[in-house]
């Protein structure tokens, strides 16, 4: 089957995904807000459609379509899943609102015996903290970012839509990782030090510099599969590499510069009496103070 029959196949049912958790999310959002009005603010509401929104420009838009014929545009995916749409994700205090907004048979029937399950939760709690280690995030995203740029991965994810699928899904999911220990959904679980997010930051922009720095000076082509791509808009296939090494360079500097920027001065404002940087809970925002099996099933 044609490259392109699959990419509509594969946006078709990309977007009903996402238009699907779209409105389990608002619905969830507006259940919330009559029962507290300010538990979870309009600006989350808009912060997780619109990382949905990226998502969707990244994976099923007409944009994407162009990715087996430009690396800029390859790179504009993978920059839009990594870099934008995981923070607009997490700061849409998106678990407990799509919690709430599931339907109350299926929070009664699955969440609720899972929540009164003991060993279960503890487990999760677990599972839960390793992943949000910093450390561990930061190699996963790295792993991730390099991994996907190795020519011989490349042209896999390239030939194959099943691995195309895959190399997607990896850079949305590495992406959520890498922002949970500067977002922090919880707050609570996180040992570190404020502090230690601007290092963190600082280090994540290490391995994009040393790939993008790579692009733009390499002088041959390193994906050869761009060399007999058709539709090229005029660019060379070196000339394409270079944009695309040059924007991933200008784009990841220029957000996680904001990122720490944003860090640091609420940490030295003296006004700011939080405990931690990003203004995550508008009032405690914790899954596990309100997202009760209970809350569930009266909602």
């Amino acid at each position: 089957m044609p490259h392109t029959h699959h990419a509509v196949f594969e946006s078709f049912w990309a977007s009903a995904v996402l238009i699907l958790a779209a409105l389990i999310y608002v619905r969830g959002w507006v259940r919330l807000r009559r029962l507290e009005r300010d538990s979870v603010g309009g600006w989350r509401a808009a912060s997780f459609l619109l990382g949905l929104f990226f998502t969707w420009l990244a994976i099923a838009s007409p944009i994407a379509t162009l990715d087996h014929q430009l690396l800029t545009v390859h790179m504009i995916q993978h920059l839009l899943l990594m870099t934008i749409a995981a923070p607009f994700i997490w700061l849409g205090a998106a678990e407990k609102a799509l919690q709430n907004g599931l339907p109350r048979r299926f929070a009664q029937a699955f969440l609720a015996p899972l929540s009164r399950w003991s060993p279960m939760m503890r487990g999760m709690k677990r599972f839960g903290s390793a992943l949000g280690n910093p450390t561990f995030c930061w190699l996963a995203a790295s792993a991730t970012l390099i991994g996907w740029h190795i020519p011989s991965l490349f042209a896999l994810g390239h030939r194959s839509e099943m691995w195309h699928g895959i190399e997607q899904v990896s850079f949305l999911m590495s992406g959520l990782l890498f922002w949970w220990p500067v977002i922090r959904p919880r707050p609570e679980a996180s040992e570190w030090s404020e502090w230690s997010i601007i290092l963190y930051l600082f280090l994540a922009t290490l391995p994009c510099d040393i790939l993008s720095g790579f692009l733009v000076f390499c002088d041959r082509v390193i994906y050869p599969v761009y060399c007999m791509a058709p539709h090229r808009l005029g660019y060379s296939a070196l000339e394409d590499q270079q944009c695309a090494g040059a924007l991933m360079w200008t784009c990841v500097t220029v957000v996680y510069l904001v990122a720490g920027t944003i860090v640091a001065a609420r940490m030295l404002s003296p006004q700011n009496s939080h405990p931690y940087p990003f203004p995550i809970s508008d009032s405690q925002l914790s899954v596990g103070s309100h997202t009760t099996p209970q809350h569930l099933e009266v909602v």
